[in-house]
């Protein structure tokens, strides 16, 4: 069976009955994932021909990285506990209602600024981890924290870990390839260069798409967790939300052009943090009304998860407001520290490694670098904070509990749901009889076969594609790159461009990518949500895609009677229409 057209429909079935289940039929997690898992080994198997040893040696693999993740999440929960038990988290509250009590503003310098830091620092989903949890300590209903966490995992993306997505997955996506090589050589230039212009091209995508992911983050919070769930309470500190947008963005593109690849993220969310809070402090596009929400007895059950902070008000006997920040402070420093390639400590920590070279005599092998994950450097922060505190045993004791019951809980959803990436993944011909390429690959194909020309439109949707099956934006690029820009030349589209666009998807793909909404969902215990939650962050993530996708169109063929003009215009008018619904709507309240 050659047909690429039938393939295609194979290999999207795994993704499509995952979604149903999760998003259509809101199952939980722990149960979509293992029926998704069965389906995608017997298409592997069956449709694919990948043998059993392959199929074993994918599904160890996936379950190595599902461990690495619950401890990046045990690290997180950790800390949480710890900044409870310690009463550090009162203090926090307490900061950060004097900067705003607003939840809108919290929301925005948490998520959107804090958040495009810790990615820069770090990636692989750390800074859902260390907001979600730090938004449920000022008092936010645990799913709208896990929401907040999953839309900022958009712009920084690309830059995030210290450029990791564009040096590692763009580069290491285009590297040996003989058009690629033939195309440096005409332009006179190297891959290190190449990748370079390439990042400068996903800044500029994400600057111009990004600007309006703080606006569409207040919009959801209100509209979702208001007390009437009135969308409008959100475009009210719209001019907030462009200045806190902008704040980031600005930098981010400039360091991008002008720093390179591992620092957009970094300095752009650094810089944006604190143009936001000093502004902030002196009321700059301050709302009259302070935005809360409802109080917590009315809340519905389904915001609600199983970690519970003390939110007891600061007292005068608790501890200093900087004091308190100490350890989000250490965790900070201890990121950049160990991510800058400029550093040695990096390169230290990286030769530390577990290798399972060649699992059950197959091609496929894992390494883990244990002193490297963000899980060793957020249990680090609580070794310390431990000291710094001076706390006691019982209380050291008390916070591992905690910690320890909660991760339980979130084991079973990441341990399916990343071995069935990896046999989908490894199904290429390295592991099969039939030569066929991978299941991501072949589904790219007959996307490619359909869009022509108009292939730039597409490019973003494959990238998100790659994502939400790999899980990261380093894994959708090293995925596609070399797809994305052989289709380019193909299509005589500007290679550099729909690569661009590709890892700008990669991005937006994070939102929804279900193992990092599972772990996001268990650093604040909220179980079985999982669903509900992609139904909300899918909005954005297809506004991301729209937008990138008929702006790389633009950027190709420039404005005019084309496809991606059109889908500018169509993206335009569709967001004044829904500004335009959000004003007239009518409120719900939350009883």
């Amino acid at each position: 069976m050659d047909n690429l057209a039938v393939l295609s429909l194979l290999a999207l079935a795994p993704i499509l009955v995952v979604g149903v289940l999760l998003v259509g039929l809101r199952w939980p997690a722990r149960y979509a994932m293992p029926l998704g898992y069965l389906l995608v080994v017997l298409i592997a198997v069956t449709a694919w021909g990948v043998g059993f040893a392959e199929v074993a040696a994918s599904t160890v693999q996936g379950l190595l990285i599902a461990l690495t993740l619950l401890y990046i999440v045990f690290g997180a929960l950790l800390l949480l506990a710890t900044l409870d038990v310690s009463g550090a988290l009162r203090a926090i509250r307490s900061g950060f209602t004097a900067i705003s009590p607003d939840r809108r503003v919290q929301a925005v310098i948490v998520g959107w600024l804090f958040g495009s830091f810790i990615e820069g620092a770090s990636g692989f989903g750390t800074p859902a981890a260390v907001a979600a949890p730090l938004l449920l300590a000022l008092g936010f209903p645990a799913m709208a924290a896990v929401m907040v966490g999953l839309v900022i995992q958009s712009t920084p993306v690309s830059f995030g870990a210290a450029g990791t997505p564009m040096l590692v997955g763009v580069h290491d996506g285009l590297a040996g390839s003989p058009e690629v090589e033939e195309r440096l050589a005409a332009d006179g230039t190297t891959l290190g260069a190449y990748v370079e212009r390439i990042a400068v091209d996903v800044a500029l995508l994400h600057a111009v798409v990004g600007t309006l992911v703080p606006l569409f983050l207040v919009c959801m919070l209100t509209g979702f967790f208001g007390r009437e769930r009135r969308f409008r309470d959100g475009l009210a500190v719209a001019p907030f939300a462009l200045f806190a947008a902008c704040a980031m963005t600005a930098p981010y593109l400039l360091v991008a052009r002008f720093l390179g690849p591992e620092f957009p993220a970094l300095l752009g969310g650094l810089t944006g943090l604190v143009i936001v809070v000093l502004a902030t402090r002196r009321g700059f596009l301050q709302p009259a009304e302070p935005w809360d929400f409802p109080p917590r007895e009315r809340w519905l059950p389904e915001w609600m998860g199983r970690v519970a902070p003390d939110l007891r008000p600061a007292g005068p006997d608790d501890m200093k407001v900087t004091r308190a920040w100490v350890p989000y402070v250490l965790v900070a420093a201890l990121l950049v520290l160990t991510r800058l390639p400029q550093l040695p400590l990096k390169d230290a920590l990286n030769d530390v490694g577990i290798e399972w070279h060649g699992i059950f005599g197959t091609g496929v092998t894992q390494t883990v670098e244990p002193l490297y994950l963000p899980g060793t450097v957020l249990l680090t922060a609580v070794g310390l904070t431990y000291l710094l505190y001076r706390m006691p045993r019982e209380r050291i004791v008390a916070t591992w509990r905690v910690a320890g019951r909660q991760i339980a809980l979130a084991g079973v959803a990441l341990l399916f749901a990343v071995p069935l990436v990896r046999v989908f993944i490894n199904s290429g011909g390295d592991f099969n009889a039939t030569g066929r390429a991978s299941m991501p690959l072949t589904l790219a194909e007959g996307a490619s076969e359909i869009a022509g020309q108009a292939w730039p439109l597409f490019a973003p949707w494959i990238g998100a594609l790659g994502a939400f099956v790999g899980g990261s934006n380093t894994v959708s690029n090293l995925m596609f790159g070399l797809f994305q820009h052989s289709t380019a030349e193909k299509t005589d589209g500007i290679p550099r461009v729909v690569v661009a666009a590709q890892a700008v998807g990669g991005a937006a793909g994070n939102m929804i990518t279900v193992h990092n909404v599972v772990a996001a969902c268990a650093t604040v215990g909220l179980v079985d949500r999982e669903g509900l939650l992609i139904r909300k962050t899918v909005f954005p993530m297809l506004y991301y895609c729209l937008a990138a996708g008929s702006l790389a169109y633009v950027l190709i063929h420039g404005l005019g009677a084309n496809a991606g003009t059109l889908g500018l215009a169509c993206v335009l008018a569709a967001l004044a229409a829904t500004a335009a619904w959000i004003r007239r709507r009518p409120a719900h309240s939350v009883n």
